[in-house]
């Protein structure tokens, strides 16, 4: 039999609960403490962790004895001085939620904490487990040959209401491209094998929560842009992101190119926002285009439906949690995606949005 594994969770709103469906699919596994200050939010996570003691603090879940690893899905801006809480108190084995760090000046703050925090740190990147992404990335560098050109497009709905809104605003996330966007920055120095050393981009706020206020507030997060990364190696990528366009089959489209041919991945949105009129959801494709012998070739990268039905992730959730609990036994040495992985993506959505922001090219350097 497994080694049980309990787990202390720190935020239970969407993406918190979204966790808690797919820990419940884990044989060996329980949720033994949950802290959420939002009481709504808190008695729903009773649905999905019916023996879980909910606790009214950070200090609170720390004390509780039966944990083994700790999952912080709360809002962005509280992930820093969280990670710092349970260096002083409680080092456990952690899974964080993306992205690490919302402002440039806790850069220093991360590097020290990396410095001194004795367990391992995998950080939340729930696209490198969606299954077409994953049959992606595993075959991309024979597919292409070596990867020369990647480009990445989201065409998706616009961000979901919070708790409190907080999502609507810079100061809280960090930028949509480091909110949303990090995730794709992090796709892009897994697939092409290099860091980034330069960011162009355009972007704004054009058409979503303009007719929204919050105490006398307009939102200010960017709802589209273009991206553009050159790499060391220098191989080059591109993000085109689109927030008002739900109505696309695929929400993800990725593809890589290179001397050898292409490789393309297709993801669909969540199948609850599939619209019914339309019948069954699309299923994720694989698409590898040789040029000698020409292709294309199409798979379908189908999903387990149980797993599917557990969140908006594409099932890379709970094959993400899969991996972390094996990192809890000691079945993995290390995280498959560590602080430093976490801490590029945002320093690349921050570089993309200072790019935006200032009308210029920026350099990674400048963060660092």
């Amino acid at each position: 039999m497994a080694q049980q594994v309990n787990y202390g969770v720190i935020g239970c709103g969407m993406m918190g609960q979204e966790h808690l469906r797919n820990i419940a699919l884990l044989p060996d596994t329980r949720v033994s403490a949950i802290f959420e200050p939002d009481a709504e939010m808190a008695a729903e996570t009773l649905e999905f962790a019916p023996t879980a003691t909910v606790v009214d603090s950070i200090d609170a879940l720390l004390e509780v004895a039966d944990l083994d690893c700790i999952l912080i899905v709360s809002p962005n801006f509280r992930h820093v001085e969280q990670l710092e809480a349970l260096a002083e108190k409680r080092p456990l084995p952690v899974l964080v939620e993306k992205p690490l760090f919302t402002d440039p000046n806790d850069v220093q703050r991360m590097e020290a904490f990396r410095a001194r925090y004795p367990a391992p740190v995998w950080v939340a990147m729930e696209y490198r487990y969606m299954p077409p992404i994953a049959a992606f990335l595993a075959e991309a560098a024979d597919a292409t040959g070596g990867v020369k050109m990647l480009t990445i497009r989201e065409h998706r709905f616009p961000f979901l209401p919070k708790v409190g809104d907080w999502n609507r605003f810079n100061r809280n996330t960090g930028g949509t491209f480091v909110e949303k966007c990090c995730h794709f920055f992090d796709l892009m120095r897994l697939v092409i094998g290099s860091d980034p050393v330069r960011v162009m981009a355009s972007g704004g706020q054009d058409v979503n929560h303009l007719d929204e206020t919050y105490d006398g507030e307009t939102p200010d997060i960017f709802d589209n842009g273009y991206v553009i990364v050159d790499f060391e190696s220098g191989a080059r990528a591109v993000l085109e992101l689109c927030m008002f366009a739900e109505g696309a089959r695929y929400q993800e489209e990725v593809s890589a190119l290179g001397p050898r041919g292409k490789i393309e991945a297709f993801v669909p949105g969540p199948d609850r926002f599939w619209p019914e009129h339309l019948g069954a959801a699309p299923v994720p494709q694989v698409i590898i285009s040789p040029r000698d012998p020409k292709g294309p070739y199409v798979r379908d990268v189908p999903v387990d439906p149980t797993i599917l039905d557990a969140g908006d992730h594409n099932g890379s959730t709970f094959y993400q949690h899969q991996g972390f609990v094996d990192l809890v036994r000691g079945i993995r040495s290390a995280p498959e995606v560590d602080l430093n992985d976490g801490m590029i993506a945002v320093i690349m959505g921050m570089a993309a949005q200072t790019s935006m922001n200032e009308h210029r090219a920026v350099r990674i350097d400048e963060f660092t």
